[in-house]
């Protein structure tokens, strides 16, 4: 039975437990400026308000921060820097749905998955070489930048129905991002930096392989 009159059910405890995992996880200001204390000061309120709208169904993220990342293969990596509001929301969404989909990657996929880092995929590549004289590397070049944003939406769809949860992933795809004061919407990619959107794209790059 429902607990509140809000038309999506969204645990409070919920919404906390994901400040504390933003918290833990760190990051700047995002394109209001609020800092990770600034936003722990008044934290009750600030909660609230991400709770409120998001089980509402009145949530809309606001433009990330754009900033420039120097590649070490040469170039720049644009980094999109949500909101500490916005990523306590995005990490919420992300905490509902990661169990669902971790379930359908290979043992062997270390990206961006919880209890596996990139020293587990070294010690399995270690042990390897041992057995194999061969190598083979391939990769997606500008998976973040240039991925079709109906196919990405397709392809989570395919495993996750909550229409609450795919409209918010579909708001945060066109949400924009600012740089020098402009927000530059695009048609394609979707912003690297926000909790959200490495497990999105590696459920796509997973199902399109």
């Amino acid at each position: 039975m429902p607990t509140t009159d809000k038309p999506f059910e969204i645990d409070k405890k919920q919404v906390f437990g994901a400040f504390k995992a933003v918290k833990s996880n760190g990051g700047s200001a995002g394109v209001d400026g609020q800092t990770l204390e600034q936003f722990e000061a008044d934290l009750k309120s600030n909660l609230y308000k991400v709770w409120n709208r998001m089980s509402s169904g009145s949530y809309f993220p606001p433009a990330v921060r754009a900033v420039s990342i120097p590649k070490k293969s040469g170039g720049q990596r644009i980094l999109g820097v949500p909101t500490v509001g916005d990523r306590v929301a995005q990490m919420v969404v992300k905490r509902a749905i990661e169990p669902i989909l971790d379930a359908i990657f290979l043992a062997d996929s270390y990206g961006y998955r919880p209890g596996k880092s990139a020293l587990d995929a070294v010690g399995v590549t270690r042990e390897r070489c041992w057995r194999y004289d061969w190598v083979l590397e391939f990769d997606i070049k500008g998976l973040f930048t240039r991925i079709n944003r109906q196919w990405l939406r397709k392809m989570v769809a395919h495993r996750i129905a909550d229409p609450v949860i795919l409209s918010l992933i579909g708001k945060w795809l066109n949400a924009g991002a600012m740089k020098d004061g402009v927000v530059i919407y695009t048609e394609e990619g979707t912003p690297q930096g926000g909790p959200i959107t490495p497990l999105t794209q590696k459920v796509t790059s997973s199902l399109i392989a």
